[in-house]
């Protein structure tokens, strides 16, 4: 090793001062290029007002839609008749089945006597005709209306409910009364007095920050974090208490496995007596699944296998299109440079539309369904690979096309055996990857009409209110997004002979 003394530096750097003498760009462009990322990061967050935005978002009612998710809720309505009487009513389709009587609301009954008005009934009879006489273009006899008798009322003695207690959880409570509801929330308790005569709701104090009442006498909204909500109204109090999980997901209320343990479905499966008696427990079982009017099984799994074969068509027609094409639009494989435009900017038009916009295209000349979706894939991937295939092909190594033309080969022979073998891996694992990539992009598509599962999804979005059957949705694709791309990863590592991780 040798080493230089102070003398024989000099004379290196005076002979080579481009060498040992940096530029200041040089020297400084780190610090240059990193105060310029936080200058453009401080413009784009002035720029898009991503502070304002922040910081006027509804956090909470984010939140309440990922609670939805993953939960589902029970509806009483409570009214309050003007006597004081309580009636308790559910949902139609409530998630507990028919003559619900739920642990967590407790109702106490009393045996009152109540004067009910009946209304009175009215009659209608025709107007006396001035002449006997039919014609087809007289008019219609007008009908003349009698005076409605008076309302009448009853006396009767019965059982009614004075009050109402909801159990929302740990230190959650709401305890409705026909003049007052009192609920409470840790150690916080709200007082609501309910003015029917009014019509109105008057808080005794300052409302807590879980409660909102946009002005004095209106309804007021109760939060109690993810068990559920409450609305009151001087005759009404809505209450929403939430359940973690997703509710009769494998039977509805309407099947006989309804409310049965695990153990229990699994006993009347296999070795109880048959419930129908024309089928076996286990396709009623799984007849009640597929057609669960809740979650719809069958019909969101044919909604999904749809769009997988919708990127798999799609993808493989786009391959078989843009593979003769790409030759085409190489330079280096046919050498019209007119010819090579005119395919490369072909490539271009379907490329720079996108397929959202493909999508909308299709749907409309070919209507809603699998049709548009394959219609949307095929054009967009067949500019995309193209111009990937031609770029591929203009990348190769001569040497071996040479090397099949010097023995006399015919131009066929020359691209099958000195460019196909150089290029196919490369193909086979962009079309591959697309496939994937599309199996994704036909979810999206699928909401404007184009078929499959984005269709359903966002069916289910747009109610607002079965976010845990979108949950479920996306679930699927993302299983099925999981093992394709790990389907993908495997094959392309065996064609480029490469082993996968």
């Amino acid at each position: 090793m040798t080493t230089l003394n102070v003398a024989e530096m000099d004379a290196l750097a005076a002979r080579h001062p481009a060498l040992l003498h940096r530029s200041p760009w040089q020297r400084f462009r780190i610090p240059i290029i990193a105060v310029t990322v936080v200058l453009y990061f401080i413009f784009a967050w002035w720029f898009f007002a991503v502070g304002k935005v922040l910081g006027t978002a509804n956090w909470g009612l984010a939140g309440n839609y990922l609670a939805d998710w993953i939960s589902y809720e029970i509806r009483p309505d409570i009214e309050i008749a003007a006597d004081g009487s309580i009636q308790i009513n559910y949902p139609r389709f409530d998630p507990i089945g028919p003559n619900p009587n739920p642990d967590w609301l407790e109702a106490k009954r009393e045996t009152v006597t109540r004067t009910i008005e009946i209304p009175g009934a009215s009659s209608s009879a025709p107007a006396p005709s001035s002449s006997s006489s039919f014609s087809f273009m007289a008019p219609a006899p007008a009908q003349q209306q009698t005076a409605a008798t008076a309302p009448t009322t009853e006396t009767r003695v019965e059982e009614v409910v004075t009050e109402a207690f909801v159990d929302l959880g740990p230190s959650r409570t709401i305890d409705i009364q026909p003049e007052r509801v009192v609920m409470t929330r840790g150690d916080e308790t709200l007082v609501l007095l309910l003015d029917h005569a009014a019509d109105e709701v008057l808080a005794e104090g300052p409302l807590p920050d879980w409660a909102e009442q946009r002005s004095p006498g209106a309804r007021v909204i109760a939060y109690f974090g993810f068990s559920g909500w409450a609305d009151v109204s001087a005759d009404r109090v809505r209450v929403r208490k939430r359940f973690l999980g997703w509710e009769n997901f494998f039977f509805d209320t309407n099947s006989a496995f309804f409310g049965r343990s695990a153990s229990e479905v699994a006993g009347l499966v296999f070795s109880g007596e048959r419930l129908d008696p024309s089928q076996s427990n286990l396709s009623l079982a799984w007849n009640d699944i597929l057609y669960n009017p809740s979650w719809q099984h069958l019909d969101v799994w044919t909604k999904l296998l749809q769009t997988i074969v919708m990127a798999f068509i799609g993808t493989l027609f786009a391959m078989i299109v843009a593979f003769p094409l790409s030759f085409i639009a190489a330079r280096n494989i046919l050498r019209n440079r007119p010819v090579n435009q005119i395919a490369k900017r072909f490539f271009d038009f379907l490329r720079s539309v996108d397929m959202l916009i493909w999508a909308l295209f299709f749907t409309r000349a070919f209507g809603p369904g699998p049709l548009a979706g394959i219609s949307a894939i095929f054009f967009t991937d067949t500019g995309t690979l193209g111009k990937l295939y031609a770029e591929a092909l203009e990348n190769i190594d001569d040497k071996q096309r040479e090397g099949v033309r010097s023995v006399g080969a015919p131009p066929a022979t020359v691209q099958r055996f000195g460019v196909l073998p150089q290029v196919m891996p490369i193909f086979a694992s962009q079309a591959l990857y697309f496939w994937e990539s599309n199996t994704r992009s036909a979810t999206i598509i699928g909401a404007v009409g184009a078929g499959g599962i984005g269709l359903k999804l966002w069916e289910a979005m747009r109610t607002n209110s079965d976010w845990e059957n979108v949950a479920y949705m996306v679930l699927l694709i993302l299983l099925v997004v999981f093992l394709f791309d790990g389907i993908s990863n495997a094959l392309r590592s065996r064609l480029m002979g490469t082993r996968s991780h």
